[in-house]
């Protein structure tokens, strides 16, 4: 009974959820961001245990994009379901990279954790306490 009480504060908890998450990840994209074409080519370089070849410069910093301009939008629950699936495949990417190089389970754990958080964010949705939902007047449906 004490416990069911706090399902009034279930749009408080989804924002304290958006905002640590969308630090961190503003905090994992914006060295990659910074880290200019080296970097980029690198992080790009993960698509290649997909298959994908191509452009890997490019596709390293729209991974990066994603996840700095990803959490600044999941901050402001801005555009939320989108931002969370283009997060949800760059760690589906980083995670497909690492059990591609047969790495230890600590290696990718945050980026399957990271992954399932994401798409679980994509169905739920950012929440009463976001700019989507001010946009809509209602639940956002972005």
């Amino acid at each position: 009974m004490l416990l069911k009480n706090l399902d009034k504060y279930q749009d408080h908890g989804l924002l304290i959820l958006r905002i640590g998450i969308g630090i961190m990840f503003m905090l994992h994209g914006w060295p990659k961001i910074i880290g200019g074409p080296d970097v980029w080519t690198k992080v790009g370089g993960a698509l290649s245990a997909m298959g994908i070849h191509f452009a890997p410069t490019v596709m390293g910093l729209m991974a990066a994009l994603s996840e700095f301009g990803g959490g600044i939008l999941l901050i402001l629950g801005l555009l939320m379901r989108p931002a969370c699936f283009f997060m949800f495949c760059t760690m589906m990417v980083a995670t497909t990279m690492h059990l591609t190089n047969a790495d230890p389970f600590l290696n990718y754990s945050h980026s399957l954790e990271a992954a399932i958080l994401f798409l679980s964010l994509i169905l739920i949705g950012p929440g009463k306490f976001s700019l989507d939902a001010k946009c809509c007047k209602t639940k956002a449906i972005l």
